[in-house]
């Protein structure tokens, strides 16, 4: 039976990021590399069943129900869903096989025309995830799972100044398995009523009337290291282009690319005013938060009129005790993610699938943590960190 039953079956950010390079860079060629940090896991048992996974995620076709519901969104063009109507996955693009250098490894190696690969990433990682978690522990414990929700839920619906603190599912990428995703949001629903505002997942959002959350991820600002028009102004140009794309609609900012210091010297005056708010997604997020509330002052914006997004392995309680730290001091959302999807008992993966390479040119995440950053090319990391000024931990 296949994991993945739809197109839809992924983020909107990916979405999004696709519509903007139909228009702006349908040439681009691109390379995206998987990772697990997970340590001691034996993935090669699993290349047979995760091979047959992808042979039938490339079977998948947009449904006209499917294509309709898209063009509800107002920020999808029509010229994007129809080309949404001929798109399907091609397995040209995929290298599978045994890593020759790593002990049950994996090399999962995505290379092709951007427009044609960008949406791999996040089926291709629920694909992983739930091969594992079925492969090595069964089905879902679903009352153990249930119990965990219900108390999660039970906290922040109870405590007392909380009411405006609110919950989005991120939890497609790195979920225990498809099925169990789909028994999760209405739970989270019921649950937690006004504090549950919707999901990144556009499958599960149609289906059970939930609000599709998303804007941008890294490899928009990855690419643009190699698109041009330099180094040093990759960032600028990124942000530049997303606005020219939405004129305004979709202003979350990512702020973690090339790390914090490098964002906010690009970040100025108008992109404070410009963009609704800025999502944190590495580096220790009460220090995010309170350099975001300064940078805005110092640029005579109200941080109380922006939308900070907190969407790091977040957990309830980290939830409660942000919301507690930047209550009365700006808008906040928490996109929260296997915390929700995959928090049955056993341990999930730690798996990333990443752009490395654009237009023949390396390209990296340079994180604010450490262990997240991602580059093949580590001449290009140490030439990164000096165009930008970041010095290595």
């Amino acid at each position: 039976m296949p994991i993945i039953p739809s197109l839809l079956d992924t983020d909107l950010y990916k979405f999004t990021m696709m519509q903007a390079v139909l228009h702006q860079h349908p040439g681009a060629q691109v390379e995206y590399l998987f990772r697990c940090r997970s340590a001691d896991v034996d993935l090669v048992p699993f290349l047979g069943e995760i091979s047959e996974q992808i042979d039938a995620l490339c079977a998948l076709r947009m449904r006209p129900e499917e294509l309709d519901y898209l063009r509800g969104l107002r920020f999808l063009k029509p010229d994007f869903v129809d080309f949404l109507g001929l798109f399907h996955f091609d397995r040209k693009y995929v290298r599978l096989r045994a890593h020759p250098a790593e002990a049950g490894g994996i090399e999962l190696r995505l290379r092709g025309p951007w427009l044609h690969t960008i949406l791999f990433e996040v089926p291709l990682l629920a694909i992983v995830s739930e091969v594992w978690m079925r492969g090595t522990y069964g089905p879902p414990d679903r009352e153990e799972g249930l119990r965990r929700l219900r108390a999660k839920a039970a906290r922040l619906r109870e405590a007392v100044g909380f009411e405006d603190c609110v919950l989005t599912d991120f939890g497609t990428r790195r979920r225990w398995s498809h099925a169990w995703h789909g028994e999760v949001l209405p739970h989270l629903r019921a649950e937690l009523g006004e504090h549950f505002v919707g999901t990144s997942n556009v499958h599960f959002a149609r289906l059970l009337g939930l609000v599709p959350q998303g804007t941008m991820a890294h490899e928009w600002l990855q690419a643009h290291q190699a698109l041009g028009p330099r180094l040093r102004d990759s960032q600028v140009a990124a942000f530049d282009n997303w606005a020219r794309e939405y004129r305004g609609d979709l202003g979350i900012a990512l702020t973690d690319t090339i790390g914090l210091e490098a964002f906010l010297r690009d970040f100025d005056l108008f992109f404070c005013k410009l963009f609704d708010g800025m999502r944190h997604d590495s580096g220790d997020p009460f220090e995010w938060g309170e350099r975001m509330v300064a940078h805005l002052q110092a640029n005579r914006v109200d941080p109380r009129s922006k939308t900070f997004v907190f969407s790091d392995g977040l957990d309830i309680d980290k939830v409660m005790a942000l919301y507690a730290r930047f209550r009365g001091r700006a808008r906040m959302s928490f996109g929260v993610g296997t915390n929700l999807t995959n928090d049955l008992g056993p341990k999930p993966l730690q798996i990333v699938l990443k752009m490395v390479r654009c237009n023949g040119q390396p390209v990296a995440k340079l994180s604010d943590t450490p262990g997240k950053t991602m580059v093949d090319d580590p001449g290009y990391l140490a030439y990164l960190r000096q165009v930008f000024g970041v010095p290595a931990p």
